[in-house]
């Protein structure tokens, strides 16, 4: 089987909509078995005033768990699949409430980056997932 960018995207929204730790470990676990890597971290806050935050956390969390060394172009994809899975998301968030989880996962020079949120205020929320991808 030929692994490219459309395999690590699926696994990436997969990952980021694992429903707690103990299901995103053993998803995590299956991952690294057939050679990918991936790290998740959960985010949360206003949309607008969270954005350069999600990003750092995305860098922060792939460097973490060794999905990217500390070269600058390795982050650098990493912080353009992240602004680009924002992008996808700003009709629906712009002012609003965001709050879930992201994940990044690699397999040799495609990376994906995913974002899946709830999205609003109080109990009135939306659902949404943001994908970005580069290669590295």
């Amino acid at each position: 089987m030929s692994i490219g960018s459309k395999e690590v995207a699926s696994y990436a929204v997969t990952l980021s909509a694992t429903a707690d730790r103990d299901e995103e470990r053993k998803l995590r676990a299956k991952l690294d078995k057939l050679g990918f890597r991936s790290a998740a971290v959960n985010f949360g806050g206003e949309f607008i005033t969270s954005v350069n935050k999600a990003i750092e956390h995305t860098i922060v969390a792939a460097r973490r768990e060794n999905v990217i060394g500390d070269s600058h172009s390795e982050e650098g994809a990493v912080a353009g699949a992240a602004r680009e899975a924002l992008s996808q998301l700003i009709t629906k968030s712009l002012g609003l409430n965001i709050g879930g989880k992201i994940a990044i996962v690699r397999y040799e020079d495609h990376i994906s980056v995913a974002m899946f949120f709830g999205i609003g205020l109080l109990h009135l929320n939306d659902v949404a997932i943001g994908l970005g991808h580069r290669a590295i």
